[in-house]
C-alpha cells in the first residue's frame, strides 16, 4: 500500500501555498467588498497565511515556529472585524479562483479537502469576527486537516 501524502505535500508545499496567497491577496486588494477589511494588512500577511495553511495541512511548523504565530493569534486577527456571509463567500470565490489560476492541484479529492477546510475556517472567522474576546487560548494546538471522507487522493497502482 502506498503512503498517502499530506495535503501540504499534495498541494506543492510552501512554494505553491505562498504563490496561492500572493495571487489571492492581490485580488483581495482590488476587490470593492474585501478591500476595506484587508487594506491595512501587513506586507507579510500573505506569507503568514500560506504558512498557517501549510501547517494545518500537515507541513512544517513555519507559522508557529518561524512566524511566531499560534492558532489563537490567527483567530485574534479576525476579532472585531464584523465579517458577514457575503464577504466570506467572496473570499472563498477569490481564493478558489486563485487556486485555479496558479494551477494548484485540482483533483477532486484534494479540492474536496481544500474546500472543506476553507468552508470550516471561513465560517469560524465570521463567528469570531463579531466578538472581541478570543475563544482560543494560547496553548490550544493548531488545527490539523486531512483528506476527510475521501480517504486520500487517487493513487494508481
Amino acid at each position: 500500500m502506498k503512503q498517502i501524502p499530506t495535503l501540504y505535500t499534495w498541494a506543492g508545499g510552501t512554494e505553491a501555498l505562498e504563490k496561492l496567497t500572493t495571487v489571492f491577496y492581490e485580488k483581495v486588494l482590488k476587490d470593492d467588498l474585501l478591500y476595506p477589511v484587508f487594506k491595512n494588512m501587513s506586507g507579510d500577511h500573505s506569507r503568514h497565511v500560506a504558512h498557517f495553511i501549510g501547517e494545518v495541512f500537515g507541513g512544517p511548523q513555519q507559522y508557529t515556529k518561524g512566524d511566531g504565530g499560534s492558532h489563537a493569534s490567527m483567530v485574534a486577527h479576525h476579532l472585531g472585524k464584523m465579517l458577514d456571509d457575503k464577504k466570506r463567500k467572496r473570499w472563498m470565490e477569490l481564493l478558489l479562483e486563485s487556486a485555479d489560476e496558479i494551477g494548484l492541484a485540482n483533483d477532486p479529492e484534494f479540492r474536496s479537502a481544500l474546500v472543506g477546510y476553507l468552508e470550516w475556517g471561513s465560517r469560524i472567522a465570521v463567528l469570531n469576527s463579531v466578538t472581541t474576546t478570543n475563544p482560543i487560548n494560547e496553548n490550544e494546538p493548531m488545527p490539523k486537516w486531512g483528506w476527510g471522507e475521501t480517504g486520500g487522493p487517487y493513487l494508481p497502482e
